[in-house]
């Protein structure tokens, strides 16, 4: 069993979570203590999904929860860029970013479905 931290998953979300916090440094006073800090704590609750899953040998359990937060974490994106909170050039590169973490965590589960 590979390390969690050393998954091609991991790192990827590892790079969506900072570019969360880099983007949430600009957000309006307004919404970087409520729509912000719910785009951080959302990030972290996916890494806490991938060790999770990484240690169990019930895998499914976690991997679904994790691409339930997924979800959320998408539309709290969409939502941010049809706010003008977040800037399309932004949005596109988190999305580039999503898509792939996307991929994987489905091959991941569907892998272990078998």
């Amino acid at each position: 069993m590979a390390l969690y931290y050393d998954l091609p998953v991991f790192k990827d979300v590892y790079k969506l979570i900072l570019l969360i916090f880099e983007y949430t440094k600009d957000f309006p006073k307004e919404y970087k203590y409520t729509l912000g800090q719910d785009l951080k704590r959302d990030g972290i609750n996916l890494v806490r999904s991938i060790y999770r899953a990484n240690k169990s040998k019930n895998k499914i359990e976690y991997l679904e929860t994790f691409l339930d937060d997924f979800e959320l974490l998408k539309l709290e994106i969409r939502l941010c860029t049809d706010m003008k909170i977040l800037s399309i050039k932004k949005q596109a590169h988190i999305s580039l970013l999503m898509d792939g973490i996307g991929k994987q965590i489905t091959g991941w589960r569907n892998a272990n479905t078998v």
